[in-house]
C-alpha cells in the first residue's frame, strides 16, 4: 500500500480536458454474469461487451482527491470524498468503454454537478472511508430521496506487488478503458466522454465484504464472493467534456 499515485507524465500533450481528478485506493470487485442478465440495463445504441462470452459487473469503492475544473483553483470541501460505482462494459461501434449503472458519493453538491454536467446516475450516500496501514475500510449507505436502498461494507488490501496488466488478459480488458457512456434522462440521448490516465499498476487483492446490496436495485443476483479482486493505489486523471453519440439508423433500435 506504499506505492505512490501515478501522475500524468506529459500533461502539456493533453488538450481540451475539462476536469481533473485523482482516484485512490481502488478495489475492483468483478463478477461474471450472463449477457442476458445485463443487456436490458444498457440503452439502445450501445452494445454489451463480453469477454469469452461472459458479461461483467464491477463494484468499485475508492477515494476521490484533487477534484477541480481546468483553469480553476480547487474549491474548499469539494476536492476529497469517497465514491463507489457500479459499472458494466459496452461498445459503441468499435469503441470500448464503460457504462455506469450507479455512482454513489457522500458530497451532495458534487452529486448535483455530476448529474447535470455528465448525465451520470449519481446518488447521495452516507460514507466512511479509512485508509489504515494494512487495509482500507469502506462503508456506504444510500440516502437519496426516493432511491432504493443500496449499501456496501467491507475491508480490502493488496496482496501482491504492483504490475501492469498484460494485453489480452481479463484484468487488462476490465481496467484499460478510456471512454464512458451515459444517457440523458430527459432526452434519452446518448453521450460519451474520454478519460486519460497512465496505465494502471494493479495488485491482487483480498476483501472482507460484509454487506453488498449495490446490485439489488438493478435486480441482479451475484455470488457473495467476487470472481476477481484487484487493487490499485491510484492514478491522476483528465476528463474531457461530453459529446453526443451519433448513431446510424440501424443502431438506434438495438
Amino acid at each position: 500500500m506504499n506505492q505512490g499515485i501515478i501522475p500524468i507524465r506529459e500533461k502539456r500533450q493533453q488538450k481540451g480536458w475539462k476536469m481533473t481528478q485523482t482516484w485512490e485506493h481502488l478495489l475492483f470487485a468483478h463478477w461474471a454474469v450472463s449477457p442476458e442478465a445485463v443487456r436490458g440495463l444498457i440503452p439502445a445504441g450501445l452494445e454489451l461487451d463480453t469477454y469469452e462470452g461472459r458479461a461483467w459487473i464491477s463494484v468499485i469503492p475508492f477515494l476521490l482527491t484533487g477534484v477541480r475544473l481546468r483553469r480553476l483553483f480547487p474549491v474548499p470541501y469539494v476536492t476529497t470524498f469517497p465514491e463507489i460505482n457500479v459499472r458494466t462494459y459496452v461498445r459503441a461501434g468499435s469503441q470500448p468503454g464503460v457504462y455506469f449503472l450507479s455512482l454513489d458519493t457522500s458530497h451532495l453538491l458534487v452529486t448535483k454537478i455530476a448529474e447535470s454536467w455528465y448525465r451520470l446516475p449519481y446518488y447521495h450516500t452516507r460514507m466512511d472511508f479509512r485508509a489504515n496501514a494494512d487495509r482500507i475500510d469502506f462503508q456506504s449507505e444510500r440516502r437519496s430521496a426516493g432511491a432504493e436502498a443500496a449499501a456496501f461494507r467491507g475491508s480490502y488490501r493488496p496482496v501482491s506487488e504492483p504490475a501492469l496488466a498484460r494485453q489480452g488478459t481479463l484484468e487488462h480488458w476490465l481496467t484499460e478503458r478510456y471512454t464512458f457512456f451515459c444517457q440523458c434522462k430527459q432526452t434519452s440521448g446518448l453521450y460519451s466522454a474520454n478519460v486519460y490516465h497512465e496505465p494502471w499498476m494493479l495488485q491482487r487483492a483480498e476483501a472482507d465484504i460484509r454487506e453488498n446490496s449495490m446490485l439489488t436495485p438493478l435486480s441482479l443476483s451475484i455470488s457473495e464472493k467476487p470472481d476477481l479482486l484487484v487493487y490499485a493505489r491510484g492514478v491522476e486523471s483528465f476528463i474531457w467534456p461530453l459529446e453526443r453519440l451519433l448513431l446510424f439508423e440501424g443502431e438506434k433500435g438495438r
